[in-house]
């Protein structure tokens, strides 16, 4: 089951560029960290630095071959990826291909956060939207 959006994520070459335009807005660093399967480093910004907000995440390329490289070389970066989450990673991503979602990992891998295990799909139609599934060690 779907428990909450969890972040919204952008892409960006430039994330201390971008950490003062989240800074200009109120929101706070909670987190740094890598997740190193997508070759991509991740910084969290939520209001007040809060853990337990809806935070926003800058996504920044580690390596030419990174999951955001693509993105930042067509586009210059931006609007990434929606990440909900869930109280079942495994079985939520199970429903999800039911749902006509293509799965763009083969299986959970860590996130950049401690304890979070993440896999993502791809819901080409209507919006083209990529959506994180997150899910968190108790």
């Amino acid at each position: 089951m779907i428990l909450r959006i969890d972040h919204v994520g952008f892409a960006t070459e430039e994330p201390e560029a971008a950490a003062a335009a989240m800074s200009a807005l109120g929101l706070g660093r909670e987190h740094r960290g890598t997740a190193e399967a997508y070759g991509v480093t991740c910084d969290f910004w939520a209001p007040g630095g809060e853990r337990d907000s809806t935070a926003i995440e800058l996504v920044s390329p580690t390596r030419p071959d990174s999951a955001v490289s693509g993105r930042v070389a067509d586009g210059g970066g931006g609007l990434y990826h929606l990440a909900v989450e869930v109280d079942d990673l495994v079985a939520e991503l199970a429903r999800l291909r039911k749902e006509g979602f293509h799965p763009m990992d083969r299986e959970p891998c860590a996130g950049a956060r401690p304890g979070m295990r993440v896999a993502f799909v791809y819901a080409k139609r209507p919006v083209g939207l990529i959506v994180e599934l997150v899910q968190y060690d108790s």
